[in-house]
């Protein structure tokens, strides 16, 4: 019998709570229960790195494995007797509906620092912690390392540091690690407090048989641990500048494309040396999640190159990876990867290849469906296939409600309405969405919490190439009702998707 789920995408950064940001405390359990009360299987969230607290991007990290030291939640410590109840209130109240990065960064790492220098006054260390750190080490100890030195060069990037830093000679490398050992061990504490509180969510999420799905992102920062512990898989010059960057060319969100910026990888020096980077990075993942999206999937098949030097992303070549080589070294490592494959925008026939032979789902995103190729559009309900994970929006849409209101032409509107065959506004059009994602054929649904609560553009998480104030969105305490979760659980029950079937008591 085929089993049909349905899950919420509500990233971590968004939950209500006091300090100022989502995370791993109450707030994020009572949401566990919300989903598990409406007969969710699925909470799907964005990338969990650290992030850069001017922007806020979970996709622009110094780490492709630390935790975001922002997600720590000051109410455990409290628990935990590493903090006082009034140590943790902010000096002014934060808001409740957006994120202000740089004042919940200073604010959360004035409390780490109190916690972790009481710590070693005390001569104390936390259960767990040297097992944590012996066993994290593959990528603990060059983060903490790259943090305590940014932190000691005042935030320069590292390609300025002196030559013997920069190109990583042992000496010169074993010396500052001895200098800063105490900055080394306060990162490698705040990421024990982070996989520790994370790993118990997951705990709770799992024992109420919730997945976690995860997301990954296909490129790292030049400012990263990552490229200066390993700039040989990275395309750079003898200065270690890169000399290829990564992008996409126009598409949907952008009319000149989308110029990221981000080193290009090696992928000549990567297959010499059996994607051991990759390897360690999904091995990581898939023990952090049950399932894992890989954004911008196709990179791993053919990606955009554009010169370091360019302006736009329009004047790029596409580069093909060794795709096939690659998946067949990670099935024959972990079997048949948990992996959603994002597969949106310009998606060639190889990439849908490489996703029939590894049998990697992709997207659907109904938000596409009603353009000028209706009704042929793979992204309508009755071309869906049952191996595929049906959206409403995705982080990067607007949401319903504003998708409704500003982006849908007139045109697109008749579509719709002839495809519903029943009357649209923009007061009910997030919950005609959500039951048209419901009815697909597909085995899996998730739906952005803002098109279940029928939210307008404020809402929007993230314009991709747009606004400057993304992924500061949060869920005001209480906007989450009984009468939300009372729709949603008749709605998961009626087409099927419901964890327990109690579609006869309603």
């Amino acid at each position: 019998m085929t089993i049909r789920t349905n899950g919420i995408l509500m990233h971590i950064t968004c939950l209500p709570g006091r300090y100022g940001i989502g995370d791993l405390g109450p707030a994020a359990y009572g949401f566990a229960d919300f989903l598990s009360a409406t007969g969710q299987q699925i909470w799907q969230v964005l990338p969990l790195n650290p992030v850069d607290p001017q922007s806020g991007s979970p996709y622009s990290s110094p780490s492709a494995f630390a935790g975001n030291p922002l997600l720590i939640s000051p109410h455990f410590l409290v628990r935990a007797g590493l903090l006082s109840e009034d140590e943790t209130l902010p000096r002014q109240p934060f808001s409740d509906n957006r994120v202000d990065y740089p004042a919940v960064a200073e604010h959360k790492h004035t409390l780490f620092q109190l916690a972790f220098e009481r710590l070693e006054q005390q001569r104390k260390t936390l259960a767990g912690f040297d097992h944590f750190c012996t066993r994290q080490t593959a990528w603990l100890e060059d983060y903490a390392t790259y943090m305590a030195l940014t932190t000691h060069f005042d935030q320069v990037s590292w390609q300025q540091w002196p030559q013997p830093l920069r190109d990583r000679h042992p000496d010169a490398l074993a010396g500052i690690q001895d200098k800063l050992a105490i900055q080394i061990r306060f990162h490698q504490f705040v990421q024990f407090l982070f996989f520790r509180q994370w790993q118990a969510l997951k705990k709770y999420c799992n024992a109420r048989n919730i997945r976690l799905y995860g997301d990954l992102p296909i490129y790292m920062p030049f400012d990263s641990a990552d490229v200066w512990s390993c700039p040989q898989q990275y395309k750079l010059d003898e200065n270690k500048s890169p000399t290829k960057v990564s992008g996409v060319p126009p598409d949907y969100f952008s009319d000149t494309g989308q110029l990221w910026g981000h080193p290009v990888y090696d992928w000549q020096y990567l297959q010499k040396n059996d994607y051991a980077w990759w390897l360690k990075r999904f091995a990581h993942n898939f023990d952090m999640f049950d399932v894992v999206r890989i954004d911008h999937f196709r990179g791993l098949v053919a990606y955009w190159e554009v010169a370091a030097s360019a302006k736009t992303a329009v004047d790029g070549e596409w580069v093909e990876v060794p795709g096939e080589d690659f998946f067949t070294r990670l099935t024959m490592r972990f079997g048949r990867l948990p992996v959603i494959a994002e597969d949106l925008g310009m998606i060639t026939p190889d990439v849908h290849e490489c996703m029939r032979r590894f049998q990697l789902p992709g997207m659907r995103v109904l938000q596409f469906a009603f353009g000028d190729d209706f009704p042929h559009s793979s992204f309508l309900p009755h071309h869906h296939i049952r191996d595929c994970i049906v959206y409403t929006g995705t982080h990067d849409n607007n949401t319903i409600r504003g998708w409704f209101e500003q982006e849908l032409t007139d045109q697109a509107k008749a579509r719709l309405q002839r495809y519903l065959g029943s009357h649209i506004s923009r007061e009910n059009i997030h919950r005609q969405m959500i039951r048209l994602a419901m009815m697909s054929v597909a085995d899996t649904v998730i739906i952005p919490l803002q098109d279940i609560l029928g939210l307008g553009p404020d809402a929007r998480l993230n314009q991709p190439a747009g606004a400057q104030d993304n992924w500061q969105w949060r869920l005001p305490k209480g906007r989450l009702t009984k009468q939300h979760a009372k729709w949603l659980t008749t709605a998961t029950a009626t087409y099927g998707r419901s964890r327990v079937s109690t579609i006869r008591h309603l």
